[in-house]
């Protein structure tokens, strides 16, 4: 096993701090401190290579196994600068040690027990987090308790069944037989509620798009500005500015929403305006919410079918009539009238369509396939009257619960969840 190194700060601080894990970690230490600090207690010391003074470091050792990977680690502060970088990155390739690849920390903490692939996967989000939303899933979604006690459960209802296959002549009451059916159907539901509620918990994960749709000059990129508190989009009283998407990230209550601005819509004999009106349709077909806008007098636009619309009448300031605005917002950018009004309800969409209604929150494709996985197997146990086939069944649920805390596990599986990992993870 290799010795592996990488910064786990983040660029453009003061002090920087470089992991070292493997087997040659302690060596390189001795080698460049003279004498490392004990186990567990920081230490000021001079980092040396070649005779020529590097830098001096605050140095940590970590015995295996408790360390962050589970092998010997040592984690080394320096100054920030990246000439000290460099000369220090240099001084370990030359003593044995390489840069880590992208999760190579976590995946060899996978691999001596130190966490399961759901905990590596909710570190993943937890560091990916732009938002408390996000944050919060990331630590206390629930998969890893909810995947623990189905899997205890699951083992008390296999243990049940193995006692009806090696008791078959023991004239068992029909009640038993009863409730372990009771007793997969329950652990069904609760596994199939979490699935529901899984699309809920991605869109926060991922982030959600909401898509401004409307016609040329009816104050579509005023209105992205005036949400993004920015200037993002450039505004011009000329029809057909905006030819393309352009967008902001903005929290909404915790979520993460890119609102994107399209072109305006119209009939147009500009071949390039009218690849943008296209765009524009398409996009907010995809869109999670679409905020359809209008001016002062203005037709909305057909809303995308099947898609959830707000309509937003603009330029609220102007002196025009709008009493046919019943079920519309009235906005102005200009003097900030119904802007607040606006920003609430988005929020309460964004929450809405990120709730999970307290179920674990699958938020992987790959949690989602293995819970599927396991519910169909459930599902075929409770089909089958033979109890060595139900046996089977129970079998393959559990095969799935493995799968998804990574039990079991294949290594493509394992290099698909890793390499999204950061540098120094």
């Amino acid at each position: 096993m290799s010795t592996i190194f990488a910064p786990i700060t983040g660029r453009g601080g003061a002090v920087a701090t470089l992991r070292l894990s493997g087997p040659e970690s302690f060596r390189i230490m001795r080698d460049m401190t003279g004498t490392p600090p004990p186990p567990r207690h920081a230490g000021l010391r001079r980092l040396r290579h070649g005779g020529k003074l590097l830098d001096e470091a605050l140095v940590v050792m970590f015995p295996a196994p408790r360390s962050f990977t589970g092998e010997d680690v040592a984690e080394i502060s320096i100054h920030g600068g990246r000439a000290v970088q460099a000369a220090v990155s240099e001084a370990l390739v030359a003593l044995g040690a390489r840069p880590a690849e992208p999760g190579e920390f976590s995946r060899r903490a996978f691999e001596t027990g130190r966490m399961d692939l759901l905990q590596a996967e909710a570190m993943a989000d937890l560091i990916a987090a732009e938002t408390q939303a996000q944050r919060e899933q990331a630590l206390e979604g629930g998969v890893h308790e909810a995947c623990a006690a189905w899997r205890e459960s699951l083992r008390q209802l296999m243990a049940r069944q193995e006692a009806l296959i090696d008791f078959p002549d023991e004239d068992l009451p029909p009640e038993v037989e009863e409730a372990l059916r009771a007793g997969i159907a329950a652990l069904r539901d609760e596994m199939q509620a979490a699935l529901y509620a899984a699309p809920a918990a991605e869109r926060l994960r991922e982030g959600l798009e909401f898509v401004i749709l409307g016609a040329p000059n009816a104050g579509k990129s005023t209105l992205l500005n005036a949400l993004a508190g920015e200037e993002v989009a450039i505004v011009s009283e000329l029809p057909g500015t905006t030819r393309d998407a352009v967008g902001a990230r903005v929290d909404l209550g915790g979520v993460p929403v890119r609102l994107t601005d399209t072109a305006g819509l119209r009939e147009t004999g500009d071949v390039i305006e009218a690849e943008g009106v296209r765009r524009a349709r398409a996009r907010a077909e995809r869109a999670d919410f679409v905020i359809l806008v209008a001016g002062p007098g203005g037709n909305f636009a057909p809303a995308p079918a099947g898609a959830a619309v707000l309509r937003v009448r603009t330029k609220a300031d102007l002196p025009v009539d709008l009493a046919d605005a019943a079920g519309e917002l009235c906005v102005s950018a200009k003097t900030g009238a119904g802007l607040a009004a606006l920003r609430a309800r988005l929020v309460d969409e964004a929450r809405t369509l990120t709730d999970n209604k307290g179920a674990a929150a699958l938020a992987r494709p790959r949690q989602v396939a293995c819970v599927r996985d396991a519910v169909m197997a459930l599902e075929m146990a409770l089909a089958l009257e033979e109890p060595e086939l139900r046996a089977e069944e129970l079998r393959a649920a559990a095969q799935g619960l493995a799968r998804l805390a990574g039990g079991i596990g294949v290594e493509e599986i394992l290099d698909a969840v890793f390499s999204g990992f950061c540098i120094g993870k």
